[in-house]
């Protein structure tokens, strides 16, 4: 049990207690200042932080972590007032509360903003507790542990140029060490309030961020400096509410109805992550055999090859039961990417979703499955791709919105990768997207379903083109196109391929999940020679 627990020190915080009410204590002043902080920014404060519809930060620590087990450093910071003998009166506590907790047994680094206290605006001192260069992030570094952020609050204040009597440079305190943390431990960040400038840049360099419909907001700068700048009148939540900022722009992974949601998301990721990069994932019990055939996946695919399925279903139906975590599930929905486990172990799993634009890559899923990959990678993650994707996104919008600039960047990371990797082809697997599902870094293991059909495009749109003056120059050229569409359909066979063995195996559907979970079970040995950081050269197209 903490020591903050301490019902004396509660006791006298709620009831207001002053210097004089601490005196029989062993240590007055430590017990007052104490039971200062405990108050916040005052019971006024904390009313209107919840009638917002928010938790107190320490509310949340306390939601979020282990009964208990939560450490904090930095207690006594803050700003004293002194009568005229010099004798402390009361204490505004720093609006940031930082420290040490356990989250399902392991140790982690968390702090986040005191709204109730000058609206988490940054706490004007030489060594900051939580920010952009504060101890919690040292702490995070130093001991190897994972950071939690939990965001309420708008960074610094222009007011604080008066207090310190000149503008500071941007960079005195910089983010160097928040990105030097993304290569060493996980990173979480909650949105919990309003965030922007420095907590809002913080917020976009985590490996998992959520923030809550309805009471949440990011942006790179609020309502009134939009106005003064553009001359725009906008709401908050129009401007940064989870529909802009999760839906849209995919600036914060994931969103939840509640704050006591938004911390079970936490537990979740952080369930399948290593403490850091010298780590290899937590490995769990599961009473869900790995030889487990579902009879379903033999007719999940339909013989029409343009209709579509669900992908997330056939998935489910593969990894262990209710393992599955997704991630960004709202934005770049042509691709599913979700933390899940195959006997017990994690895996990252990337799925084209037939459903949206027929799994083709927009800008978006581009910069989603680019970003999962390297979060897999970082962490010691095996990937396993489902497979059904056309190729990218084609015409003028995917055009302008650089489809094949974000689409050429996922080629790229993939050609990077160092995790195991495990390829599997539902139904399609085509052109330039279609060599981001595979790692040369690795065995190259390529596995196919009987549905399953490759190449460099498909051969429909590949006879349009490739025989075009033959086909403009027949008597009937339509069916002259179906007549050499019907020559080459024959070549275009998986099992062409495999007779090659330019594909490893092709697999009855219903013997997915062993055949998987037996690759990544295998997959345990390499992974342990290969902890530690990863480096990544050269320039991103």
């Amino acid at each position: 049990m903490s020591e903050y627990d301490d019902t004396a020190v509660q006791t006298a915080a709620v009831e207001g207690a002053s210097a004089a009410d601490t005196a029989n204590h062993p240590f007055p002043e430590l017990t007052f200042r104490r039971a200062e902080s405990l108050k916040m920014g005052g019971e006024q404060a904390i009313e209107r932080q919840h009638q917002n519809g928010r938790l107190t930060v320490r509310e949340r620590i306390q939601k979020l972590t282990d009964p208990g087990s939560f450490r904090e450093v930095g207690t006594l910071a803050g700003t004293g007032t002194y009568d005229a003998q010099n004798r402390l009166v009361s204490v505004t506590p720093a609006p940031y509360v930082a420290g040490l907790a356990r989250i399902d047994g392991r140790p982690v680094a968390l702090g986040g903003e005191d709204f109730t206290v000058r609206g988490g605006t940054t706490f004007g001192s030489t060594r900051r507790k939580g920010g952009q260069g504060g101890f919690i992030e040292d702490l995070a570094h130093h001991y190897r542990i994972p950071l939690v952020n939990l965001i309420d609050g708008a960074g610094g204040s222009v007011t604080s140029i008066k207090r310190r009597g000149h503008s500071v440079f941007p960079g005195v305190h910089g983010f160097e060490r928040s990105v030097e943390l993304l290569g060493e431990v996980p990173v979480v960040s909650a949105v919990l309030g309003t965030a922007a400038g420095g907590p809002a840049g913080r917020a976009i360099l985590s490996h998992f961020s959520v923030m809550v419909r309805g009471t949440s907001q990011i942006f790179a700068a609020g309502p009134p400096v939009v106005k003064r700048s553009l001359g725009q009148t906008i709401d908050k939540n129009d401007l940064g509410g989870a529909k802009v900022a999760v839906d849209t722009a995919g600036t914060i992974h994931n969103s939840a109805g509640s704050e006591e949601e938004a911390f079970e998301q936490i537990r979740r990721f952080l369930s399948y992550m290593p403490s850091n990069v010298w780590e290899l994932p937590p490995v769990v019990e599961t009473a869900d055999p790995v030889d487990r055939c579902d009879e379903k996946l033999a007719t999940i695919v339909p013989e029409k090859r343009t209709q579509a399925y669900s992908m997330h279903r056939l998935v489910q139906m593969v990894i262990d039961r209710d393992s599955g975590f997704e991630i960004r599930p709202t934005y770049g929905k042509s691709v599913i990417t979700m933390l899940a486990r195959m006997g017990g172990r994690p895996v990252g799993i990337i799925a084209n979703n037939p459903m949206v634009y027929g799994g083709a890559m927009d800008v978006h899923s581009a910069r989603k499955q680019i970003h999962f990959m390297e979060l897999c990678d970082t962490f010691h993650i095996p990937l396993i791709f489902f497979v059904d994707v056309p190729g990218f996104m084609v015409g003028l919008k995917a055009e302008q919105e650089g489809t094949l600039r974000e689409g050429m960047r996922a080629v790229t990371v993939a050609g990077k990768l160092k995790v195991p990797t495990i390829t599997l082809v539902i139904r399609k697997c085509y052109g330039m997207a279609g060599m981001a599902t595979c790692n040369k870094n690795d065995i190259d293991l390529k596995l196919a379903w009987p549905s399953a059909e490759w190449g460099s495009l498909p051969v429909e749109g590949g006879v349009a083109a490739a025989f075009r003056k033959e086909i403009q120059a027949a008597a009937d050229p339509v069916a002259r196109e179906r007549e050499i569409e019907a020559e080459l359909k024959p070549y275009a066979s998986p099992f062409r391929t495999a007779e090659a063995f330019a594909v490893e195996e092709i697999i009855d559907p219903r013997e997915t999940r062993p055949v998987l979970c037996e690759f990544i079970a295998l997959a345990e040995k390499r992974l342990q020679a290969d902890v530690g950081l990863k480096p990544r050269y050269g320039v991103q197209p």
